[in-house]
């Protein structure tokens, strides 16, 4: 039902002022993300690999920007409000890129599997996400290694960046489980606002990624950045890595997107999308 329809005081040119003035409703945005959800299912896997590789190192730079801020900022006890600005360049990087990030495809290709439930979308949504999740882990460990050896930064800055990175793994696993959940439940409700926030685009992403970083919250791709860093300098183990931060994340984003975003956002819509 149109409710500027049920408006009939109002001039035709009226009614189209309101009309673009409105806010698209929750089953406009359902299907927009669906339709994208169904274009991301059909990509090449060489275009889904390369475009998850970009997506891996440019999330690089959110450890770069934010070691680069806090080295340069005084010892005082708004250091870190500020510094955490530079955890959101990765994000804005990659999804104003539209480049493909793990925790983004918790969302996007779920909804066509919850409209489709059949083996075959299925298979292509796990596909999806196995193609998607190794090029960007696989990209988190070659751009930590460059920050790690190379001579790019200096000492202060590689000091601010062990400093950030130590937070990857300081949780016991059901805690960073915990953290995972609600990062993942964060940033698949960005996704959903997306299509919505038009030129407000950048604010959406800043704020919403800005809260996971000041937060403390885990991110498997942009925490990965953090956790390989400290593997590659000697301050943490391969299994510290695994154990410590990447499976409990991994489970912990997965289920914020899935089940607190897709599964909620379809079910309140499902009825107005019956025929």
């Amino acid at each position: 039902m149109n409710p500027v329809a049920e408006v009939p005081d109002l001039s035709p040119k009226e009614k189209e002022a309101v009309a673009q003035q409105s806010r698209p409703n929750a089953a406009l945005i359902h299907e927009t993300i669906r339709a994208e959800g169904e274009m991301e299912l059909e990509r090449a896997w060489s275009a889904l690999i390369l475009s998850g590789i970009a997506a891996g190192l440019s999330m690089g730079f959110s450890l770069v920007v934010e070691g680069l801020l806090q080295s340069r900022l005084p010892e005082a006890p708004w250091r870190q409000l500020v510094s955490n600005f530079g955890y959101t360049a990765g994000f804005l990087i990659v999804v104003l890129g539209r480049q493909q990030l793990f925790t983004e495809n918790t969302l996007t290709p779920i909804l066509p599997l919850l409209h489709n439930r059949t083996r075959s979308t299925l298979v292509r949504v796990l596909r999806l996400w196995t193609l998607v999740l190794v090029a960007n882990i696989a990209a988190t460990w070659i751009v930590s290694a460059v920050v790690a050896y190379s001579g790019v930064f200096d000492a202060s800055v590689k000091s601010a960046f062990l400093d950030i990175a130590r937070h990857s793994i300081e949780s016991p696993f059901g805690t960073t489980a915990l953290k995972g959940v609600f990062a993942g439940w964060l940033i698949a409700l960005m996704v959903w606002l997306l299509p919505s926030a038009d030129s407000m685009r950048p604010i959406i992403i800043i704020l919403i990624t800005y809260i996971v970083g000041i937060a403390g919250l885990t991110h498997v791709i942009a925490g990965s950045v953090d956790a390989a860093y400290l593997v590659h300098v000697g301050a943490a183990t391969l299994g510290d890595y695994l154990w410590r931060f990447f499976i409990p994340t991994l489970i912990g984003n997965t289920i914020g997107g899935v089940a607190l975003v897709a599964v909620l956002n379809y079910g309140q819509v499902a009825p107005e999308l019956q025929p």
